[in-house]
């Protein structure tokens, strides 16, 4: 699941912490820092909110991550946010059980939707499984879906995250996948499904698909193609996808897409939070990349692009050009 994106102001103040404990700040460079922070009561802000949560908050959220491995990323990612509270995160934890609250207080986050989803996979994880029907279903890392599975429909709900099933014939009940942009409708065929920041991605692997948005726009995609389901159309995306689908042999296979892409197709795997530089997002890359190393992954990017990857915590992770 693609994470939410911070605001320039809060992205600005992480770079400025990068610039400053890089080294030993000199003068000039300390006084172009005082000179931004006095710009705008944001930049105070931003920067205050940044120090403390980088700061003993973090101790908290490794505490968690030592007693329910790979589910601490939302908790991470409201402690980054600068228009979230200490308080928000508390909630989140709070979610998982560990400060005595229910699991309704973490219900309306991805870790929520993790927690109370009928299947789900965390950090790192992926998971098979053969539905009631036969078929069978396989989750990327950080992913959840609901079933509804009766004498009458076959209905599977993308909560966050990818799958790729494998739906086994049944004319009476056409296997529907649905996620926030509408539905993706098979009888006997593969594809795979990922939820995206204002998008929904099918990719058909065998056969065919039917696509209908909830507005009843429809288009068929056929074996080898692919669409992006947005909440007022359809778009037909050009080139092969069906490569998108590797990551359930662990790799990360790269035709010919943005760095900013790529690195979200890693986070599922990576820890903390990783901050692509502006200038460096759309960077084309190519290749093939190992998702359960994703520091391998990182150091293969930095010898093949321009650019720089460093790590200032467990949790924050900047790439950045050359």
């Amino acid at each position: 699941m693609s994470k939410p994106a911070l605001d320039p102001v809060s992205e600005q103040a992480i770079d400025w912490m990068v610039k400053l404990r890089a080294g030993t700040p000199n003068a000039a460079l300390q006084a172009r820092f005082n000179q931004w922070l006095s710009q705008d009561p944001t930049h105070q802000q931003a920067w205050t909110l940044l120090h403390d949560r980088l700061g003993g908050a973090f101790n908290t959220v490794r505490a968690l991550d030592k007693r329910v491995p790979g589910q601490a990323g939302e908790a991470r990612q409201l402690l980054l946010q600068p228009h979230a509270s200490r308080r928000d995160a508390l909630r989140v934890i709070a979610g998982l059980g560990l400060l005595g609250g229910g699991l309704w207080l973490g219900a309306r986050s991805p870790v929520g939707d993790s927690l109370l989803a009928d299947l789900s996979t965390g950090h790192a994880q992926r998971q098979d499984y053969t539905l009631a029907d036969g078929s069978h279903l396989s989750l990327n890392a950080n992913s959840a879906v609901d079933l509804q599975f009766d004498a009458t429909q076959r209905l599977v709900i993308l909560r966050h995250g990818q799958l790729v099933i494998q739906v086994a014939p049944d004319v009476h009940r056409p296997l529907r996948v649905r996620t926030a942009q509408g539905e993706i409708r098979a009888l006997g065929t593969r594809f795979l499904v990922a939820q995206e920041p204002g998008a929904s991605r099918v990719v058909v692997l065998e056969h065919s698909i039917e696509a209908r948005l909830f507005n009843g726009t429809v288009l068929n995609v056929q074996e080898g193609q692919s669409a992006l389901l947005y909440t007022d159309r359809i778009s037909r995306l050009p080139g092969e996808q069906r490569q998108r689908a590797d990551w359930q042999s662990g790799r990360l296979n790269v035709l010919d897409d943005s760095l900013e892409h790529v690195i979200d197709a890693l986070r599922p795997y990576t820890r903390g939070y990783v901050r692509v530089a502006p200038e460096v997002r759309n960077l084309r890359v190519q290749g093939v990349y190992p998702l359960n190393d994703p520091q391998r992954a990182f150091t293969a990017l930095a010898h093949t692009l321009a650019i720089r990857v460093d790590h200032y915590s467990p949790w924050l992770t900047v790439i950045s050009a050359k």
